[in-house]
């Protein structure tokens, strides 16, 4: 594996992750192949064979892929053959809505910690957590650890949390924070701007 395979395809192997998964959970499939894959997907079978191809041989020409193995095969790649321990920023609305999901368990995730600095806040319980103040960001994470923290906070504040977040070593960050955050080289960050992708769909709405 090298450091050169387009972000693009990395971003495409959880999509691959979750269609698999559902095949073997929900149908209890043993097998599946490129072509049957891209359909439920909508990407051709050519590009899943050359984003597979990127990490190894998973199929056989003639009897396409093992779904379990597979499955296997890309949570090894993506590092979720370990659970990772999460920190979120910001006990808004956003904040209680992320530590109460409960589909982060199961794929690899657990919201460990949930900060905040709303004294009105601040030792309030949510899903078991108990909200934190933000001054005790750092001693909790040097403390316990933790390499990936979610942004549910004003854009205003972002990129200080940000700034702190990386000098206690966190390496991924998903923002919800309606803005572009400065990072160092190794540090992964990735945003989610609902307001955003619905700007982009009304692009559609209106007939060329």
């Amino acid at each position: 594996m090298t450091d050169d395979i387009p972000h693009i395809v990395i971003g495409r192997l959880p999509i691959y992750l979750r269609a698999l998964t559902r095949m073997a959970e929900e149908y209890d499939q043993k097998t599946t192949s490129s072509h049957e894959l891209g359909e439920q997907l909508g990407i051709s079978s050519a590009q899943i064979r050359k984003d597979l191809s990127h990490f190894g041989e998973f199929g056989k020409q003639g009897t396409g892929y093992h779904i379990g193995y597979l499955i296997d095969q890309l949570q090894q790649i993506l590092n979720l053959h370990v659970e990772w321990d999460v920190a979120v920023i910001g006990a808004g609305h956003l904040g209680h809505a992320l530590a109460n999901y409960n589909g982060f368990g199961h794929r690899g995730f657990r919201i460990r910690w949930i900060f905040d600095n709303d004294p009105a806040k601040v030792g309030q319980k949510t899903n078991g957590l108990v909200v934190q103040h933000i001054d005790e960001l750092e001693e909790t994470i040097k403390e316990h650890g933790a390499a990936i923290a979610i942004l549910a906070i004003p854009a205003k504040s972002a990129q200080d949390v940000t700034d702190r977040l990386v000098k206690m070593g966190i390496k991924a960050i998903l923002s919800y924070a309606p803005l572009h955050l400065s990072v160092p080289d190794g540090v992964e960050v990735s945003y989610s701007d609902p307001v955003t992708e619905m700007q982009r769909m009304t692009y559609y709405l209106t007939p060329k």
